[in-house]
Parts: structure tokens; C-alpha cells; sequence
């Protein structure tokens, strides 16, 4: 790959990537595509026109996963695989998801640029739903890709309107059953998605890429506690049942429990505390909270979430509280692949890139399509470490970086 011809690959993914989040529910610089909603369907309308003047081979499953592949010499072997998703969050930035889809098209137009011949195919995917914003679950296309999600489950999601799957994507165009969408294991043959690191850690010590060694996995809960309520004044402390008081203990245990877990890869958040009736000067009598709590190892991970229980039981016995438990999700942590690791390694060598292996702590789809082929992550810093907001900035030196190693490691790895 000469120089020359990567930097005018450079400029043009640039370019697309401005386009792309041009096409959004919220006045620019917010990108906000809702799963199945009009700016959805409008952004996977662009990427499609883009690999299909790629000459690649385009085609939707029932879920509306994307495939755009690019035929090796061996149609008998299976493909090597690379993607990510362009939904995205309200108020969120152009570069989460996006550059793993663009930038991994991008790859595919530098390689056949250069006249290089895949013996495998080379697919990019771009994968339904990774973010949760619609149905409240991450990674829904994935997980039905690994059959992690099964039709019947994936038809009792709602959003918050009460629409189903069925409807929304029947609305989008997507038809077909929908247990055609879960692919068999070895449908490819390698995997690797590229994306940017969400954290701060390879600007800070001036690292070009990080190689994925385990991507953590969340398990998520709903808690309620159901109290008693009653006039802020006209009720003592002694008799109270505060609902919550006794929520307040338990996000302190939960915090407590990680930060004792013996490693630093533990991390646990309460990010919604909704009371009822919610007045300044009435004891909540219902209180409901959420919890994620994230670890590389699962055992250690499964800890933290028994400590949360056992104080559950203590605080509802003591303060005299009712508390239920509903279990969200709880998806096993993924080890990535220490072949393509090693693949990315020697890529990132040749391409004279700094680098190191990291952990990622977000969720992405290669979480799932780990279950059905060998997979990794290749990062790239973000500015600040900021995203999921409309400030989510990454250079066009730190994305060419990126795009040159996965274009190297996808041409070893075809070959």
C-alpha cells in the first residue's frame, strides 16, 4: 500500500463518514439513528449504494443484518469477515460503529485497488441494533446472528411505544423467517472488527492501536423495592419503610463490592433511579433501579452480583422492605482470538504502528459473533476517550492507522 494511495483512501472514508452522519434524526453535529427509523433506513440505504460501486455482492438477512461481499478465488473456503453497526444513540457522535463498517469498505477498496486476489472471500457486515436504544437490548442483530436471541424471544421485545419487531421491521422491508437469520458456526472463517476505543487510555500513552485481548460482558438487572410511604413529617424515623433509603444502601454495596473484587477489569454502575411518588416532602414508598455490573472474568464478575443479593436480603429484612430481582441479561465475557491477535500484531509491525493489548469494557457484536467464529478487536483512540457524544472525535491520521492494519491483517488472513 503506498503512501500516496492512503491518504487518498483517507480523504474519501473521511468524507463518507461526514456524510453519513448527515443522515440523522437531530440537527448536525448530533447523530441520532434509532433501529428501523426513517434516518436508519436512509443510512443503510447510503452504505449499501457505496459497496454495491464497490462492486461487492449486497444482501439483507430477515433482521436486516447486512452482508456486502467481495468473491475470493475459493468459494469453498469460508470468508473472512469484518463490520460493525451505524445505528446510533440520541445525542451521540459519527465515528462509534461507523468506522468499523466504513472504514472496513474502505479496507476492501484499498486491497482491490492494489490488485490484490482473496483466495477466501473477504464480507463486511453491518450489523441490526447494536445499540439498545429501541428494544433495551444491545446487539440484537448479533445476537440473533449467534443464536444467542431466539425468534420467539426477539418477537416479545417492544419499544416504548408498544411496537414490536415484527411490525417495525415488516415497516423497514425486512421480510423472511426469522430463524434464518441465526448463521451456523464457521460461517466465517476469521473476524475482526475495528472500532474506536470509547477510552482514554491509547491517546494518553500515545499509542496508535490497541489488539483486543477480552471484551467484558454486563450483567444487567432491574431492582424494586417496594416501601411504605407517608408525609414527611407526619411519620418518625424509627416506623419508616423508605423505599428509597433502603436503594441507597444497596448502590453503595454494589459500588463497595467491585472496587473489593481484586481487580481493576471489575466495574459496576447503577445508571437509573426512577421514585414513586417522586414529592420533596413525601417518603418514597416504591423505588426501581438498574445495575450493570462488568468483569472480563464471569466467576468474578457472579460475585459482586452474590454480594448484591445477600445485601438485598439483608436490607429488606432489616428495613422491612420488599425486594425483587429481575435478571436483564448476564452474556459471558469474550476471549478474542490469539491467531488474528497475532495476525494484527505482525500487521501493526509491518505498517510501523505503535500498539499494545488491552481489554475492551464496552459491549460490541464481536461479543456474539465470537460464538460462532474466531473473532478480535482492533481500537483506535478517541480524543478524550469521549463517546457517545456529538464531541466523539477521532483523527484521520489515528482512522487511517486503523483501516491500513485491517486492510493488511484482512489480506493476510484471505490468502
Amino acid at each position: 500500500m503506498t503512501a500516496t494511495r492512503a491518504t487518498l483512501s483517507i480523504n474519501r472514508l473521511m468524507q463518507e463518514l461526514q456524510s453519513l452522519a448527515q443522515i440523522s434524526e437531530a440537527e448536525p453535529p448530533v447523530v441520532t439513528r434509532i433501529v428501523f427509523g426513517e434516518a436508519d433506513l436512509r443510512a443503510r440505504a447510503y452504505v449499501k449504494g457505496l459497496c454495491e460501486d464497490a462492486g461487492l455482492t449486497v444482501r439483507h438477512d430477515a433482521v436486516g443484518n447486512t452482508f456486502a461481499r467481495w468473491h475470493g478465488s475459493d468459494s469453498t473456503l469460508a470468508p473472512v469477515g469484518t463490520g460493525s453497526h451505524i445505528d446510533a444513540i440520541p445525542n451521540a457522535g459519527l465515528y462509534d460503529g461507523c468506522v468499523g463498517v466504513l472504514g472496513g469498505l474502505e479496507a476492501i477498496r484499498v486491497l482491490k485497488e492494489l490488485g490484490f486476489k482473496p483466495r477466501r472471500s473477504i464480507e463486511l457486515v453491518v450489523f441490526t441494533a447494536e445499540e439498545p436504544t429501541r428494544f433495551g437490548i444491545g446487539c440484537l442483530g448479533s445476537r440473533m446472528m449467534a443464536g444467542v436471541l431466539t425468534p420467539e424471544k426477539a418477537l416479545a421485545l417492544r419499544d416504548k411505544d408498544g411496537r414490536g419487531l415484527e411490525e417495525l421491521r415488516s415497516h423497514a422491508g425486512f421480510a423472511g423467517r426469522l430463524e434464518t437469520v441465526a448463521l451456523p458456526s464457521g460461517h466465517w472463517h476469521q473476524f475482526i472488527e475495528l472500532h474506536i476505543e470509547q477510552g482514554p487510555y491509547l491517546e494518553a500513552e500515545g499509542l496508535d492501536l490497541g489488539l483486543v485481548t477480552h471484551i467484558a460482558a454486563p450483567a444487567s438487572q432491574r431492582i424494586v423495592i417496594q416501601g411504605e410511604g407517608g408525609h414527611a413529617g407526619g411519620k418518625l424515623m424509627p416506623g419508616r419503610k423508605d423505599a428509597l433509603a433502603a436503594a441507597a444502601e444497596l448502590i453503595l454495596a454494589l459500588e463497595a463490592a467491585a472496587k473489593s473484587s481484586g481487580a481493576i477489569d471489575t466495574v459496576a454502575t447503577v445508571g437509573v433511579c426512577e421514585v414513586f411518588p417522586g414529592a420533596v416532602n413525601s417518603i418514597a414508598s416504591r423505588a426501581m433501579i438498574t445495575t450493570d455490573v462488568r468483569d472480563i472474568d464471569k466467576a468474578r464478575r457472579d460475585r459482586v452480583l452474590e454480594t448484591l443479593h445477600s445485601t438485598c436480603d439483608e436490607v429488606s429484612a432489616r428495613r422491612g422492605v420488599a425486594i425483587t430481582i429481575e435478571l436483564i441479561n448476564a452474556d459471558p465475557p469474550t476471549a478474542c482470538d490469539p491467531v488474528i491477535l497475532d495476525a494484527l500484531e505482525a500487521s501493526a509491525q509491518e505498517a510501523g504502528k505503535t500498539y499494545k493489548r488491552m481489554v475492551a469494557r464496552a459491549y460490541h457484536d464481536s461479543s456474539f459473533v465470537a460464538c460462532i467464529a474466531p473473532t478480535a478487536m482492533l481500537f483506535i483512540p478517541c480524543r478524550g476517550g469521549v463517546s457517545h457524544r456529538p464531541d466523539e472525535y477521532a483523527s484521520p491520521e489515528w482512522i487511517g492507522g486503523g483501516v491500513h492494519v485491517l486492510a493488511r491483517t484482512l489480506a493476510t488472513l484471505a490468502s
